[in-house]
């Protein structure tokens, strides 16, 4: 979807980009590309490797994801749990992000009322 100011757009992305890792992993564990899927499937966002392994390791250095080695059928693979830790950011994040997201859509609701003829 193109917008008026991408730049604005792609801030708004990688801001919610942590929050939607956690939320990934919230349910139980999952190696990397499984997390690039699974927000690529659920929800179109495309997170490439060069931008999801990073945040994965700051989460698990961090202290919010366990990050441990597995042997799978044909490679090794790096999966991620949460921790005690990123659970309670999860659900702070989670808090924070609907009071934000509130606070935003009452104003949307606002400047609609108020431009009257002019949809937003």
């Amino acid at each position: 979807m193109a917008t008026v100011n991408d730049s604005w757009t792609e801030q708004m992305r990688r801001g919610g980009l942590e929050l939607a890792i956690l939320l990934t992993v919230a349910p139980g564990t999952r190696y990397g590309l499984e997390i690039i899927r699974h927000l690529q499937e659920f929800t179109d966002l495309v997170v490439t490797e060069g931008t999801i392994y990073p945040i994965l390791g700051r989460l698990a250095r961090d202290g919010m994801l366990k990050a441990e080695w597995q042997a799978a059928a044909a490679h090794p693979r790096k999966y991620y749990t949460l921790t005690a830790a990123g659970r309670r950011r999860l659900r702070g994040m989670v808090e924070d992000w609907r009071e934000f997201a509130s606070k935003i859509d009452r104003l949307v609701q606002a400047a609609g009322k108020e431009a009257a003829n002019e949809p937003l």
